[in-house]
């Protein structure tokens, strides 16, 4: 009898769901949260889901030293694409950085290769064992966006960069958190929960209260300030956190995104807070407002890598390339919005991104283009911010007035 015709262990269908991951972010390119229903399509609970997900995402945090550790067990390099590489990766990350007892690590893993390949990855897995060799306890970020980050920030951003992606990031709550959740205030209408917290448990959310969302992501709408009954957009609204902040300011809000799945979800949690908000499915490039308004707000398509922490897929998969493109787009995107904007207003211009292309360049090509505006306030938020109390996600964020006339 063939040795591959064995039943799986428990817990196989989970790891071949993590390769499946794997492989959608390093070979395809894509986001590792939109390949996970295709990439666990097999699974039908959602504990065995989140399972795959944090092993492929725990990988991702600690891609290049596991690939050291491979690579130091292998007389041969294996190639970067290959299947007993992807295999050791996920036993690696569950035995050394997971707490998976190792004999569970290896024995789940094996089934997802066959032949060669198999006997590799057990003669790899059991030699970083037998050398009692351990991951870093700060990961490494890719070698090109350690350097690319370290060229625009410096050295020590790039270490708090690293020292960050290894933690869990914490959980914030903004609106009315009532006063009985213990937590760190970082700033009024703020309040930081340890990670792990049931959200639909937590006192307050069936009240609508307050939403989830990173103290840095709710810098854009605070430079707004009250709204006092005055006119805003949202553009790329969804899901909704930047929205829920302008109503509850007071601010009469236009929330505009592509996107109908992701508009349903705003509108959802504008339904469980009962803030008030018309929502537009409209392409921005395509769709006009149907007169000025007071205030934009422009959180804009971006590479997103400011958000690496909780997404470290776009440590592996956003390249130079597209990063230009996202930056050609933002530009394009508020050279329009601009045109949308009462004399006296104010467009706050955001990115969750660390790429300098996308946000001091775009907003310094703005500027040069446009003479009837004036950069007001400017915030870079790095690795590094609120490190003590956990961390932030990084953003740049500028807000422009537009000139009176005569």
């Amino acid at each position: 009898m063939r040795e591959t015709s064995r039943p799986d262990p428990p817990g196989t269908a989970a790891r071949r769901a993590a390769l499946r991951l794997l492989d959608a972010v390093l070979r395809k390119g894509l986001p590792l949260e939109s390949a996970l229903d295709t990439a666990a399509r097999e699974l039908d609970r959602a504990d065995d889901r989140a399972f795959a997900h944090a092993i492929a995402a725990e990988a991702l945090r600690r891609l290049p030293d596991l690939d050291e550790l491979i690579d130091h067990a292998t007389k041969k390099r294996l190639p970067d694409d290959a299947k007993a590489r992807f295999a050791l990766r996920i036993a690696l990350v569950q035995a050394l950085a997971m707490g998976t007892p190792h004999h569970a690590a290896i024995a789940t893993v094996l089934p997802l290769v066959d032949g060669g390949p198999r006997r590799l990855v057990h003669g790899v897995f059991s030699e970083v064992m037998r050398q009692k060799w351990t991951l870093p306890e700060v990961p490494h970020l890719p070698a090109g966006v350690a350097e690319r980050w370290r060229k625009a920030w410096g050295a020590e951003v790039v270490a708090a960069a690293e020292r960050l992606i290894a933690l869990p990031p914490p959980l914030d709550l903004i609106g009315e958190p009532p006063a009985e959740l213990e937590g760190i205030r970082l700033m009024p209408g703020h309040l930081r929960l340890a990670r792990g917290a049931a959200i639909a448990g937590l006192t307050g959310y069936g009240e609508g209260r307050w939403w989830v969302q990173d103290v840095s992501a709710s810098m854009p709408a605070r430079l707004l300030g009250p709204g006092e009954g005055r006119s805003a957009l949202d553009l790329c609204a969804a899901p909704g956190g930047k929205t829920m902040q302008l109503a509850a300011a007071g601010w009469r809000v236009s929330a505009v995104d592509i996107s109908q799945n992701r508009l349903a979800r705003l509108e959802e949690n504008l339904a469980r807070t009962g803030l008030a908000a018309e929502t537009v499915q409209a392409d921005v490039m395509q769709w006009a407002p149907p007169a000025p308004v007071d205030a934009i707000l422009l959180d804009a398509p971006c590479s997103a890598t400011g958000i690496y922490r909780r997404h470290p897929d776009v440590l592996h998969r956003v390249r130079p390339r597209a990063i230009a493109a996202l930056a050609e787009a933002q530009q394009a995107m508020l050279a329009r919005a601009a045109d949308w904007l009462k004399p006296g207003g104010s467009l706050v211009y955001a990115v969750c991104s660390l790429e300098p292309e996308e946000g001091e360049e775009v907003a310094q090509a703005f500027l040069s283009a446009r003479g009837d505006f004036r950069l007001e306030e400017r915030q870079r938020i790095l690795p590094g911010a609120y490190e003590e109390a956990g961390g932030a996600d990084s953003f740049f964020i500028a807000r422009f007035i537009r000139n009176n006339r005569g």
